[in-house]
């Protein structure tokens, strides 16, 4: 590829605000030539939330084709890869991908879950969520007989929300602090706004600390490369 062709166009799906940030900072970091676009809808989010605090179904019918409208319209416009951000929203993810099994459709977390068990080595995972739907779904997407141990960051994401980082990253801190406590080898960080504490959590921890944005991109990047080799081979 030469230094002005652009590289592949990866549409960045969001369901928090907070995700545009890390995804897009990471992407410029580690994969500069991609071309990036961007689409949000933090209306998901506080719609799973608002549902699953009520007791209802909150991946629906009606969420599940919120997520197809919004993978179909990245797919017209040249999408060559699909990424979303949102960790809470894995079968909804899953069945968009279904739909295109000539395309790398990546949930955000899944590469993350690889890196994890790898680092782990058969030890104990502790994995960190600051939306709790997130830690209803998520688990299950870690092999079975993975010996995971979860902790809500309570409070962490309104903080972030009324713009006080620090609070979150100490908030993120704490909680991985009582992993470590617990016997965890490794930390995750379940949400992309999440990856803002990582230098804070691996200075508290002293563990290795992995978080969804730099496992996302490497796992994408490598799906692209393969997809390309296949079709020159």
């Amino acid at each position: 590829m030469s230094a002005t062709e652009p590289g592949p166009r990866i549409a960045l799906i969001h369901a928090l605000a907070h995700s545009v940030a890390p995804i897009n900072e990471a992407m410029q970091r580690d994969w500069p030539e991609a071309v990036r676009m961007n689409l949000l809808d933090d209306s998901l989010s506080a719609d799973l939330a608002r549902n699953t605090a009520a007791g209802r179904a909150g991946l629906d019918e009606a969420m599940h084709q919120r997520f197809e409208t919004l993978s179909a319209y990245a797919e017209k416009t040249g999408a060559q890869a699909l990424l979303f951000t949102c960790s809470a929203f894995g079968p909804c993810i899953e069945a968009a991908a279904t739909r295109r099994p000539a395309m790398p459709v990546l949930k955000p977390n899944e590469a993350m879950v690889s890196d994890a068990v790898a680092a782990a080595s058969g030890g104990r995972i502790g994995l960190i969520a600051s939306f709790a739907p997130t830690l209803v779904s998520m688990p299950a997407e870690f092999p079975p007989g993975t010996d995971l141990v979860t902790a809500l960051a309570a409070e962490a994401m309104d903080a972030l929300n009324r713009g006080e980082g620090a609070l979150h990253d100490a908030l993120v801190v704490k909680a991985a602090q009582g992993l470590k406590a617990q016997g965890c080898a490794v930390i995750a960080l379940a949400q992309f706004s999440m990856a803002r504490a990582r230098a804070a959590v691996e200075q508290a921890v002293s563990l290795p600390v992995l978080t969804t944005p730099d496992s996302a991109i490497r796992a994408l990047r490598q799906r692209l490369q393969l997809k390309v080799a296949v079709k020159q081979a």
